[in-house]
C-alpha cells in the first residue's frame, strides 16, 4: 500500500486494508514467549523510585505513548517496544527509537503513515479493544490494553512499573482522573483479579 492508499483507507475506515500493514497478533504473541517483560506506565510516582536498573534488565521493555523518562535511576533507558494511542512527534520518536510500535487506539484517524510503515508495526484489533471496554465498562487505557495483550502470551513474567491508576497523576499531562474517559478504579480491580489468577504478573 502506498501513502495515498493508506490515507484513503484511514479516511474510509477500511479496517481490512489497515490491518494488512500490521504484523499478525500471533506473531506479536510469539515474540513475547519466554521473555521477562517490563511494561512501564507514566505515573508520576515512578520518578520517586529506583527501578531503572530493574527495568533495563528485562528481556523486553515496553513503554507507553510519549513515555517521559525524567531519570534513568527511576525509569531506565531502554525502549524496545512502544504502545501508542497518540501521535508521536519527531523528537520523541528519535529519543525512544522503538524497534516496534503497537498502535492500540481504536481511533484510526490518529494513525500516521510513518508509524504504520515502521518495522514490526502492529495494529491492535478493534474487536480486542471492544471486548476489554465491555469488560471494564469504560474505554481502557493503553496500559490496560497492553497488559491484556501480554497476559495472553506465553511470556515468562510481566513486571509493571508506573501503574498507580492516576493516584499520582501522569507524567505525560496535567489532566486529572475526572478529565479522562477511563475508569481507574475499575482497571485497578480488574488488574488485581488478573494478578491473582496469573502469578506471572507483578506490579511494583
Amino acid at each position: 500500500m502506498n501513502r495515498l492508499g493508506f490515507l484513503a483507507a484511514r479516511t474510509l475506515r477500511n479496517e481490512g486494508a489497515l490491518q494488512r500493514l500490521s504484523a499478525s497478533q500471533s506473531a506479536v504473541l510469539d515474540d513475547l514467549a519466554g521473555k521477562r517483560i517490563a511494561l512501564v506506565g507514566n505515573a508520576r510516582a515512578l520518578s520517586e523510585t529506583r527501578h531503572g536498573a530493574q527495568i533495563d534488565a528485562a528481556d523486553l521493555v515496553i513503554r507507553i505513548n510519549r513515555a517521559p523518562m525524567p531519570l534513568a535511576e527511576s525509569h531506565g533507558r531502554r525502549t524496545d517496544w512502544l504502545a501508542l494511542a497518540v501521535r508521536l512527534g519527531a523528537a520523541d520518536r528519535a529519543r525512544l527509537a522503538p524497534a516496534r510500535i503497537l498502535w492500540m487506539s481504536p481511533k484510526r484517524k490518529r494513525l500516521d503513515w510513518q508509524t504504520a510503515t515502521s518495522p514490526g508495526f502492529y495494529l491492535h484489533p478493534l474487536a480486542d479493544y471492544r471486548a476489554l471496554r465491555n469488560r471494564l465498562g469504560a474505554p481502557p487505557t493503553t496500559g490496560a490494553m497492553m497488559i491484556d495483550l501480554v497476559a495472553r502470551s506465553q511470556m515468562a513474567r510481566l513486571d509493571l512499573y508506573g501503574f498507580d491508576f492516576f493516584a499520582s497523576l501522569s507524567l505525560s499531562g496535567r489532566r486529572t482522573a475526572e478529565q479522562v474517559p477511563h475508569d481507574f478504579a475499575g482497571e485497578s480491580a480488574w488488574l488485581r483479579d488478573l494478578m491473582l489468577a496469573d502469578r506471572r504478573i507483578v506490579r511494583h
